[in-house]
């Protein structure tokens, strides 16, 4: 069983080359290659076109933060009946910012250096799609007794529509490796996150003569360090795995005023807020509603003036493998059997496609090759050996559930 590292650069340069960030048109593309190559391994390709105005009326949808017209599924199959494992691979990525920023001025096209991989996607995680398609590569001339399934999807980075909608139209299986970027060890719970947005108001004036008026940014100051007391309070006592702050509450986006000399009268603030494992989204609401009812309360513009929170864009809930599952050593058997140390069962402070699958009693884990700090980053990369490696723990798994 050879795991082919030359089709695996191959691989991995044709699909950074295809800018698919969420919402493009590249973000349809790039399913379409996924398609395209699943069917050059021999395997049995459903393409469909997602009917989004049937998944946004779903009672479950997960939200989008991005636009889209058009969104695709592809989902590959190596034989009928129900798939032992499926391998789960998101293709969208986020914006890659200023292209200058870049070592190579050009985040879409792969670059190699000292034994690294650079583009946007390659950890996240475009890196760990070409590994399994690597891993389905390797094992195609093997015969197998039970079939394995290959999930591509779209939307994972606002909300997880693709694979909400790939599970919607029946794509099941028995257990599911996630490939997203893990450092070596294997995720098998994630914290939850939702996205809020605040708008606070001010009384506008010139500049001149500010006293007069009221900042909104000086209104919001106050709700942002009742955002950073809430947040030490959620974090007090983190659980192991999940780190120092599972729970993070982040400020991403501040918009504030429309010219330079005047007060602005409006401030609108969007960010990340971690959800714990058990907690209902009404009761994480809750919880940052009144957090900020109550900063407000104390303040004499904001007690008359309060803020307003909505909850737009994508709702990632908290999810994981039940305790003793035994896929969890099945997996780390497979790492092993790849001639990898072996790996710790974590968490992650971060939402994935995980708990889409855990919901409908899936055993699922996250195992792919990269490290999380360097998604999202400029100039992202992910190791050679580590896209190798996984590579080899997939087919590994392949042929321990399937063969």
């Amino acid at each position: 069983m050879e795991i082919d590292v030359d089709l695996i650069r191959r691989d991995l340069a044709q699909i950074i080359n295809i800018p698919s960030v969420g919402g493009s048109d590249a973000e349809v593309a790039v399913q379409r290659w996924c398609a395209a190559t699943l069917t050059g391994l021999g395997m049995e390709v459903d393409q469909w076109t997602i009917d989004l105005d049937d998944v946004r009326k779903s009672g479950d949808y997960p939200g989008e933060e991005v636009e889209r017209e058009e969104a695709l599924g592809c989902v590959g199959v190596s034989g009928p009946g129900t798939p032992a494992l499926i391998l789960n691979g998101h293709v969208d990525v986020v914006p890659p910012g200023d292209p200058e920023t870049w070592t190579n001025a050009d985040p879409w096209l792969l670059r190699e250096d000292d034994e690294q991989w650079y583009g946007r996607g390659v950890c996240d995680m475009k890196g760990g799609v070409v590994a399994i398609i690597a891993a389905a590569r390797a094992v195609s001339g093997i015969e197998l007794t039970r079939p394995f399934a290959v999930h591509t999807v779209i939307g994972e980075e606002d909300g997880g529509l693709g694979t909400y909608a790939t599970l919607l139209r029946g794509h099941v299986g028995e257990a599911c490796v996630i490939a997203e970027p893990t450092d070596g060890q294997i995720v098998s719970a994630n914290a939850g996150s939702l996205t809020f947005r605040i708008e606070v108001v001010g009384r506008a004036t010139h500049g001149s003569m500010r006293a007069t008026g009221h900042s909104a940014i000086t209104a919001f100051e106050r709700l942002h360090r009742a955002l950073a007391e809430l947040e030490t309070v959620r974090n007090a006592a983190p659980p192991h795995p999940f780190g120092e702050l599972p729970w993070p509450i982040s400020v991403g986006i501040v918009h504030a005023g429309d010219w330079a000399s005047t007060v602005p009268d409006l401030l609108v603030a969007e960010g990340r807020y971690g959800v714990m494992p058990g907690e209902s989204f009404a009761d994480a609401k809750a919880a940052f509603e009144n957090a900020l009812a109550s900063a407000a309360a104390t303040d004499p513009w904001l007690a008359d003036n309060p803020p307003t929170v909505t909850w737009p864009g994508g709702h990632f809930a908290a999810g994981r493998l039940p305790d003793g599952d035994p896929f969890g050593d099945q997996v780390i058997d497979a790492v092993m059997a790849a001639d990898e140390p072996r790996p710790r069962l974590t968490g992650a402070p971060y939402g994935s496609d995980l708990r889409q699958y855990a919901a409908l009693g899936i055993p699922t884990v996250q195992y792919g090759p990269g490290d999380v700090a360097n998604a999202h980053a400029v100039d992202e990369r992910v190791a050679i050996a580590e896209v190798v490696t996984c590579a080899k723990a997939y087919a590994e798994l392949i042929l321990a559930r399937c063969r």
